[in-house]
């Protein structure tokens, strides 16, 4: 078990090192794996991805990791939980530059992904609330506390603001992890044209 560390809030310098990370914690996750299936070509191109999110969310959210970087939580705040293509041009990010990487497969798989979450979100957490569009821990290090240590500073302000949090997830034993920090199932489905179940998770203020 971690002890006696406390969630830090990255800075631009780490987003290489974060990145890496992220790429590790969800090489084998469902999703991921049905958008890139070569093993290879998903290692390669993991980082970059998760290069977009973190630094998205630095400019537009909160990121939280460890001292010594072992785990990365990316929020999303109230009022600013949908990723808008227009922020993301501002990245240099092309949907060009998502497609070469996915292949055109992949590509039309990652759309459909894209539209069956936004309207599961909007659905479900249709009202101000916090969004976790991604957490993961360094495969070294899972299982030591550090997932749901990353949790707590967001969790705790919504709790206090009395505001709800929403996430997705394509892993089932996720399910069970968010379930013990206060989330509950509110959809389960299958991603249309696909064999890709995926839930969706709500915390509701106590």
């Amino acid at each position: 078990m971690i002890q006696s560390r406390e969630p830090v809030r990255l800075d631009a310098q780490g987003v290489r090192q974060a990145s890496g990370v992220m790429a590790r914690a969800f090489q084998d996750e469902p999703a991921w794996k049905y958008l890139i299936p070569d093993a290879s070509k998903r290692s390669r191109w993991l980082p970059s991805f998760f290069s977009i999110v973190i630094r998205y969310t630095l400019l537009y959210g909160e990121v939280y990791t460890t001292p010594s970087l072992e785990g990365v939580a990316c929020w999303l705040p109230p009022g600013n939980t949908t990723p808008r293509l227009s922020q993301l041009v501002r990245l240099g990010i092309r949907h060009a530059s998502l497609g070469f990487a996915l292949g055109w497969t992949g590509f039309r798989r990652h759309a459909t992904m894209e539209a069956y979450d936004s309207a599961v979100h909007a659905q479900f957490a249709p009202g101000k609330h916090w969004y976790l569009w991604g957490l993961g821990v360094d495969p070294t290090y899972q299982g030591q506390g550090i997932g749901g240590m990353l949790l707590q500073p967001v969790l705790a302000r919504a709790e206090a603001d009395r505001l709800p949090c929403y996430l997705e997830t394509s892993t089932a034993k996720n399910v069970s992890f968010y379930s013990k920090h206060g989330f509950v199932v509110v959809h389960e489905g299958k991603v249309p044209k696909s064999q890709l179940y995926a839930w969706a998770m709500l915390r509701r203020y106590q």
